[in-house]
């Protein structure tokens, strides 16, 4: 149990960064994610990431992230922990959107970095940003680290004094660079918990003293994410090792060979609702629907 800022929160475990499937008119499809919390509720997952990266958020509307925010809420297990993605281009309107997914039942806020103009975001602009939000926010805060999307990097130095701040929780970390993550837990205060963003590099931020995951491989295997885990808490390291590596073709395909168009595809192949992306995303083609179907196979999770 962390405790900072008077809130006492939960900030630990992995978490599934849920995609929002749309249906054939594009739109928001309400049932298709209800029937994948029935899923999630059934997992050992801590919880549930809505509005991130998965989520398509840059694709959804203002109204669509709070909407479907809305129902995941209402029907969640209340053993399950819900973080909101709020991040937006300006400083009010993030601010703004957390206030409103915090008014909404959502327990803590992951919020990427602007991006757009990043040649005016020098590390005192995101740092100044970053301030902001946590002083406004009604939640914890939890930063957002994902340079292949935005083409920024939160840097060890700014992240360490982002993390002294009562209301900044934690980070999640998709960089991959598994040297920063180190240096990031080394030089950042003891409450701040680093998160791996994705399940390729799970195993080395707990080692590491990183406190779980946020990936997209749970929303299709949380049992196997969750058990490096729970090995790596009970010293299992072999066992661990040997779970992770067998994770990382499965875990490469709907990250970064296909992204989301895979992730969907993987969760239409294993009985969920993924549907496909909204446009301009496109959909797998057939030849790597065939590809990820036959990695499925091979991992014996069809």
């Amino acid at each position: 149990m962390i405790v900072r800022g008077g809130y006492n929160m939960q900030l630990q475990g992995i978490y599934a960064p849920i995609p929002t499937p749309f249906d054939a008119g594009g739109q928001v499809d309400l049932p298709a994610l209800l029937g994948n919390l029935a899923f999630w509720n059934e997992s050992p997952l801590q919880g549930l990431v809505v509005g991130g990266s998965n989520g398509e958020f840059a694709l959804l509307s203002e109204a669509e992230r709070l909407e479907t925010l809305r129902l995941v809420r209402e029907n969640l297990a209340e053993d399950k922990h819900l973080i909101a993605g709020t991040g937006c281009e300006a400083t009010a309107a993030t601010i703004r959107l957390s206030k409103a997914a915090a008014g909404e039942g959502a327990e803590s806020v992951l919020v990427v970095n602007p991006y757009y103009y990043k040649g005016s975001y020098s590390e005192d602009a995101l740092e100044e940003y970053f301030l902001q939000v946590a002083d406004n926010c009604p939640v914890p805060v939890i930063l957002y680290n994902m340079p292949r999307n935005t083409g920024l990097n939160l840097s060890v130095s700014l992240v360490s004094r982002l993390s002294r701040h009562a209301n900044i929780a934690g980070i999640k970390d998709s960089g991959g660079n598994i040297v920063q993550i180190a240096e990031i837990i080394a030089a950042s205060d003891p409450g701040f918990a680093v998160f791996a963003g994705s399940a390729s590099f799970l195993l080395p931020t707990l080692l590491l003293g990183g406190r779980g995951g946020t990936m997209a491989l749970a929303n299709v295997l949380p049992e196997q994410c969750c058990r490096v885990m729970d090995l790596a808490s009970n010293n299992e390291w072999q066992a661990a090792a040997t779970l992770q590596l067998g994770l990382l073709d499965i875990n490469a395909a709907v990250t970064r060979r296909w992204g989301v168009a895979g992730l969907k595809a993987a969760m239409d192949m294993m009985g969920l609702r993924g549907g496909k992306p909204r446009s301009p995303i496109r959909p797998l083609s057939r030849d790597c629907r065939n590809e990820l179907k036959q990695l499925l196979e091979a991992a014996r999770v069809l």
